[in-house]
């Protein structure tokens, strides 16, 4: 018993650093933030602090501006489709037994090495409607088929957008049909998604098909396509689960790093998603009770999400 008890704390010793660390800076915030949601606590001190229960949840259903950035968190998610089948299709190709094939993923693979933000401002500068490469090469395009006058959207400075979405309330304005802030941002998002961390999980997943499979659907005739759809995707099926949570549990939190360096949330408010809302109401306006309202509010819709995926897509699983 005594040398258990030795044991125990000679373990807990190691252990020590990274358990502090898991307290202080991440466990310990948890608690708090869940604390202040139910406080009106206002870092400049201009209200005394006490408890307001449930004002802050209220506050948020009652909010225009809430509702309207939770529309464009899902609308900026509208991509995840387009890059989920573009990283399949891309790992099929590099799957292949071809030469230099690890050249290759490697070259797909780099853009994910770039520092986030320095990508990001690259992108800010091919997205300028003056002088950015996309809109000059769009130039060039469209001159090809005698559209001189062509000038090209006006990308991150536009509120226009493909579903003809309200600027500034939930609904729909048929004057705001048009390419925009936000299709830029998902235009972005695929393109450094697609060769990403979901390539190389698809790469995984399609080594450790047994190969036996595919030799005897090819003795009996079987095509491409039916080989595809009746061995590869049925042997896909879990990673592409695993692909699908992650991707819906990163979609409803991110949005922050390109509001914050490329847009400032703008242009009126289209590319704010809730996780820079939760930011600039707590860093700008000092509303952190407030904000760890919304936060606590975000992690719910995403553990509902993360539920329903996991019901319905573990079954679609079982099915496949």
């Amino acid at each position: 018993m005594k040398r258990r008890t030795r044991d125990f704390w000679s373990a807990m010793g190691f252990l020590l650093p990274n358990l502090s660390g898991f307290l202080i800076f991440l466990a310990g915030p948890i608690v708090m933030s869940f604390g202040l949601a139910f406080t009106n606590w206002n870092v400049m001190k201009t209200v005394p602090l006490r408890f307001v229960w449930f004002d802050n949840f209220r506050a948020i259903w009652e909010s225009a501006d809430f509702w309207s950035y939770l529309v464009n968190t899902g609308y900026l998610m509208l991509g995840m489709p387009v890059s989920i089948a573009g990283s399949l299709c891309l790992a099929l190709l590099l799957n292949r037994k071809i030469r230099g094939v690890t050249a290759y993923r490697t070259m797909f693979y780099l853009p994910q090495f770039t520092a986030g933000v320095a990508l990001m401002i690259l992108w800010k500068a091919l997205y300028n409607p003056d002088f950015g490469l996309i809109n000059q090469l769009l130039r060039q395009i469209a001159a090809l088929f005698g559209c001189d006058d062509f000038s090209g959207p006006e990308w991150l400075m536009s509120t226009r957008n493909l579903l003809a979405l309200a600027v500034e309330r939930v609904g729909f304005s048929p004057e705001q049909f048009g390419v925009g802030a936000r299709e830029a941002l998902i235009i972005m998002g695929i393109w450094t998604a697609i060769g990403g961390s979901n390539m190389l999980l698809y790469i995984a997943a399609l080594a450790n098909i047994p190969p036996e499979l595919g030799e005897a659907a090819e003795i009996d005739g079987a095509s491409p396509w039916a080989k595809f759809r009746h061995i590869t995707w049925p042997q896909l099926a879990p990673t592409t689960f695993f692909i699908v949570v992650m991707s819906f549990i990163g979609g409803l939190q991110g949005g922050f790093d390109q509001a914050r360096v490329m847009t400032m949330g703008g242009p009126a408010g289209t590319t704010t998603t809730l996780t820079y809302y939760i930011y600039t109401k707590a860093f700008e306006e000092y509303r952190v009770g407030y904000a760890s309202a919304v936060a606590w509010l975000l992690f719910v819709i995403i553990f509902a999400v993360t539920l329903v995926n996991w019901k319905f897509g573990s079954r679609r699983m079982e099915d496949v």
